[in-house]
């Protein structure tokens, strides 16, 4: 199944999503370095990296619903991309919900509590990417028009186990 969103052949929610995914792990990163007595600047970095990664993100999951529209119902692929699309709105509140509280404070800087919750949403975060390689990787979504959209998940596949060198 192609993408029904292109720029120059090329499905755009895969290029999108690479910027809040980093923006995102390097705002927590930086508020850690800051908790632990790193440079005062980088909580204010960190708060601008949220922010735009927010934005990043709200941009790759407009295009990514370009997609999940035209993904058959019943499929497999429909059942990836709907928990991948579920995880990646769970993301993006938590990191919303941390701007907010971070928008009119004294200090950009994140606390304790502020960071358990990026951590939370980092680890969801990582599952959702799990989930949109498994889209792209396993089930052809987005960059094959002959998508085997009922493929096994490649964590039960035989292919996993399959020997270097090995034919099937």
């Amino acid at each position: 199944m192609e993408s029904r969103l292109k720029v120059l052949g090329h499905p755009v929610h895969p290029m999108l999503v690479m910027f809040p995914v980093a923006l995102l792990v390097t705002a927590v990163l930086f508020d850690i370095v800051d908790t632990v007595g790193g440079p005062d600047f980088l909580g204010e970095v960190a708060y601008w990296n949220i922010t735009v990664g927010l934005v990043g993100g709200l941009l790759a999951a407009a295009a990514g619903t370009f997609d999940l529209f035209a993904i058959p119902t019943g499929t497999r692929a429909k059942r990836v991309a709907l928990t991948h699309a579920a995880a990646n709105v769970a993301v993006i509140l938590l990191f919303a919900a941390v701007w907010a509280v971070r928008l009119n404070a004294d200090s950009r800087a994140a606390g304790g509590a502020l960071i358990a919750i990026e951590v939370v949403a980092l680890a969801i975060l990582g599952i959702s990417a799990w989930l949109g390689g498994e889209l792209v990787d396993r089930l052809g979504v987005g960059v094959d028009r002959d998508a085997n959209l009922d493929a096994p998940s490649s964590l039960r596949s035989p292919a996993t186990t399959q020997r270097i060198g090995e034919v099937r």
